[in-house]
Parts: structure tokens; C-alpha cells; sequence
């Protein structure tokens, strides 16, 4: 069960860590509250994570990585397998253009806090239809990855509903089960989905989905990328979806002069006090649309109704930049 990158090391570290505070928590529930910003913070890591081991596996072994992935399903808040359909399948594909389902503009084309906190509601919505369909497609052709999806689901389900019922048990006579169990899983849990999506949203969020450069927004602060594992490189990650999250930043430096310089951002909280605070009132402190607006950007991706679900389109019917970007291994079979 080797690694197949050193970097990851801290990636196994954080992940022990996130599990290590639920073990707290469920001993000391007086200390529940008290680690709470933590958990959160662990939690959404582990959903970069979740994303980083889905294009780039962790290990060696085919085993020890779907092992892993279920545990990821533990702090992403949900079946960490749905990546392939709504992300390498979908978004990979169309990254904000029509036909990705987790576009920024699906009713209105406005950056403002309203739209930005209804964005998880939206887009999981609209997740669900690639989602039902690799389910579909997988049951009809592909049964192993099929039983591999169901078990994922039913250890999900069932991991929550264990701990909830352990946790009950564990402060029956204080009458903490559900306060512990609630606080230490499912908060971070959702924190962790709905930010990540969040996070989807203002790398996407007024960029040109069209352009060669100019389809994601990056966040360069060196703090955000060493706690969310170089997610702010977003262009680079586009451009390479194989790349190991370790890589990003050198291949950043690659490109950087050739993407707008709006869509270089050096961190993440002034961007989003200037966005959602400020801008209201003096508006050019916000963002604005690169290249036209979108709807008239379409990329159009052809698969037959008999192609393997757990590949990604064929190069020649895929956009440019996804045959440019090197194949990342999915490791669905």
C-alpha cells in the first residue's frame, strides 16, 4: 500500500487528524464545541482531498485507493464516486460552458452574496440528472463498478446512522448522543460539500469558459494553497487534470502571464470582502464578466449510449483543452 506521491504524507496526515477529532469528540463531549472550527476546516480539506485522489490516486493499489475513498466519503459529506459524473465527466468537459451542470450562471449572471448562497442549492439540484445517469449506465454495463457505487452509498448511510446510534448510547444519561454526533459529523460534513462547491462557484464565477486561458479564476496566497492543497491553481488544474496537486504550483508559473490578470487573485479573504461586503457599494471593486457573456459558449462533447461510463469522452470528440491535458487515471473498474 505504497503512496504513489511523498507529498501525500501530509495528506494521510490530515486526513488521521479529521478522524482523530471525531475520536475526541465522542470521549470528551464537553470539547465538542471547542474544536468545532477545526473539524470544519479538516473536513473541507478532506474534500480537496476527495477531489485530488479522484483525478490523481493516492496509492499504489486499486484496493487501498477505493479503501481510501470511502473513507473520504466519511468528511466530504457524500459518495465521493459522484465526482466521476458531475466532475471528470461533466464539468471537466463544459467548465462553465452549456452543458456543465454545476454552471455559475444557470438564472442570472450576477456575482452578489445572494446568488452565491443559493449556489450549492442550485447546482446539487441539478447534479442529481449526470448523476442518475452514470448510476443507470452503470447498472447496465458495467456491474462491478455498479455493486462498487451501491456499497459506497450504503457506507455512507450507514456509517452515520452507526455513529448516531454509538453516540446515543455512549451519552445516553447525559443526553448529548445527537448534540455530539451532529456537531463532530454532520456539520463538518456539510460544511465541507457546500464549500467545495463554493469554491467551484468563485473559480468559475465570470470567467470565459470558451477561452484557452481565461476558464478559471486562481487563488495564489501560498496559506490558502498549503490548507486546501494547492486548490486555488485552478487554471493549471484544468489545463492538466492528472497533474498531482504538488505539481500545480510550478505549472502555474508556466502560464500565469498568458491568463488575464483579474483572474489572478492573491488570496482568498479580500477577494470575497471586496466581492461580497464591498462591491454593493462601490461596484468596480467587483468582478465582471471576461469575454462575452455566457450562453452563447457552447461546447459540444458526443458519446454513444454504449460507451464505458467510467471513461472520459474519446480525444477527438473532446474540447481542445481536455485533449491537450493529460488523461487522468480513474480508478472506477
Amino acid at each position: 500500500m505504497r503512496l504513489r506521491n511523498s507529498a501525500d504524507y501530509r495528506t494521510l496526515l490530515w486526513v488521521a487528524m479529521a478522524g482523530a477529532l471525531v475520536l475526541l469528540q465522542f470521549n470528551w463531549p464537553q470539547t465538542v464545541l471547542y474544536v468545532l472550527p477545526f473539524s470544519c476546516y479538516l473536513a473541507i480539506a478532506c474534500g480537496t482531498i476527495a477531489h485530488n485522489h479522484n483525478h490523481c490516486p493516492t496509492f499504489d493499489s486499486k484496493r487501498a485507493n477505493n479503501v481510501f475513498g470511502h473513507v473520504l466519503t466519511i468528511f466530504y459529506g457524500y459518495p465521493t464516486m459522484m465526482w466521476v459524473p458531475t466532475h471528470n465527466l461533466n464539468h471537466h468537459q463544459f467548465v462553465n460552458c452549456r452543458g456543465d451542470a454545476t454552471i455559475t450562471w444557470r438564472y442570472t449572471n450576477r456575482h452578489n452574496l445572494l446568488v452565491a448562497a443559493t449556489y450549492f442549492f442550485v447546482s446539487s439540484y441539478f447534479q442529481r440528472e449526470p448523476i442518475e445517469r452514470y448510476v443507470q449506465r452503470a447498472r447496465q454495463s458495467n456491474q462491478n463498478l455498479y455493486r462498487r457505487i451501491l456499497f459506497q452509498y450504503a457506507f455512507w448511510g450507514a456509517f452515520f446512522l452507526g455513529t448516531l446510534l454509538l453516540s446515543i448510547a455512549l451519552h445516553f444519561h447525559e443526553r448529548l448522543g445527537f448534540f455530539v454526533w451532529f456537531f463532530s459529523l454532520v456539520v463538518p460534513a456539510f460544511c465541507s460539500v457546500s464549500v467545495i462547491m463554493f469554491f467551484n462557484y468563485i473559480q468559475h464565477v465570470h470567467t470565459h469558459g470558451g477561452s484557452e486561458r481565461d476558464h478559471s479564476r486562481n487563488f495564489t496566497s501560498q496559506l490558502f494553497n498549503f490548507c486546501f492543497f494547492n486548490n486555488g491553481y485552478h487554471t493549471a488544474h484544468h489545463d492538466h487534470p492528472g497533474l498531482h496537486w504538488s505539481e500545480l504550483p510550478a505549472a502555474h508559473a508556466k502560464i500565469a502571464h498568458t491568463i488575464d490578470p483579474r483572474l489572478n487573485e492573491p488570496g482568498l479573504a479580500w477577494y470575497l470582502v471586496r466581492q461580497y461586503l464591498l462591491a454593493p457599494f462601490i461596484p468596480h471593486l467587483g468582478t465582471s464578466q471576461i469575454g462575452p457573456e455566457p450562453g452563447g459558449v457552447e461546447i459540444v462533447v458526443v458519446t454513444s449510449p454504449g460507451d464505458d461510463v467510467s471513461e472520459p469522452a474519446p480525444a477527438d470528440e473532446a474540447p481542445q483543452r481536455w485533449r491537450e491535458s493529460s488523461p487522468w487515471p480513474l480508478h472506477e473498474e
